[in-house]
């Protein structure tokens, strides 16, 4: 139990983190047209800030499941190592918690967790971290469904916007270390803008993050590398 309420007391900063973050989502999802049921369930079924957003943006501008479907896995293949790394540290060996804990992960509680002493990560001290971060996500959305209700309908359609500034959030710390990233990234964007000169914009992102993510393997150095090779 003490491991549990520790694991909750580290994600007390994510939470307030998660809070505007979901607002958004929950304002961007009323102005795509879904509704408000429809906006909580996404919260409580998929629990993924970037793509669900991704997803809201692409239902805004016309694209079709498939192409959503795609997107937003490709977005969410990270997960699929940040899980390894995850359970490798924590030591989980029972298959259907595996699973269970698998997806509920997220950026923010991967950094927790990797952070750290190891001897303090246990199961009851992720299940401390997954259950705050889960339940701020859904109380964020929430919150974000009946300020949609409230707001002027010019400042909730202003809030599509945030789409950009939370990759922008995600990139740009990176960027700042990296001529190689920065190039991966303009890299990146100039190839989508012109697939979208030709193709549709659902197909082109999903065309050009494959693209990008291909390049960068191959020309962005690995940060534990770096400091082995210095």
């Amino acid at each position: 139990m003490k491991s549990y309420l520790y694991g909750i007391k580290r994600s007390v900063p994510v939470f307030f983190g998660f809070l505007p973050v979901a607002v958004t989502f929950a304002i961007m999802a009323g102005s795509a047209g879904l509704g408000k049921m429809e906006t909580v369930l996404m919260s409580v079924f998929v629990f993924a800030g970037a793509s669900q957003i991704m997803a809201v943006g692409q239902i805004m501008a016309g694209s079709g499941a498939v192409s959503i479907i795609i997107a937003t896995f490709v977005l969410n293949l990270r997960h699929v190592i940040m899980s390894t790394c995850i359970f490798k540290r924590v030591r989980v060996k029972n298959i259907l918690l595996r699973f269970a804990c698998a997806l509920s992960v997220t950026d923010e509680g991967f950094a927790l967790i990797t952070t750290e002493d190891e001897e303090k990560c246990d199961i009851p001290f992720l299940l401390g971290i997954i259950t705050l971060t889960y339940l701020s996500w859904i109380f964020g959305t929430v919150v974000g469904v009946v300020a949609s209700s409230i707001l002027p309908q010019i400042v909730a359609d202003s809030f599509g916007i945030a789409l950009y500034a939370l990759f922008l959030a995600l990139i740009v710390p990176d960027i700042k270390g990296s001529l190689r990233l920065l190039a991966t990234v303009l890299i990146t964007a100039a190839l989508n803008c012109a697939l979208c000169m030709l193709i549709e914009s659902s197909q082109a992102i999903i065309i050009s993050t494959l693209v990008g993510a291909l390049i960068g393997a191959f020309i962005v150095e690995d940060k534990a590398e770096e400091g082995v090779l210095a």
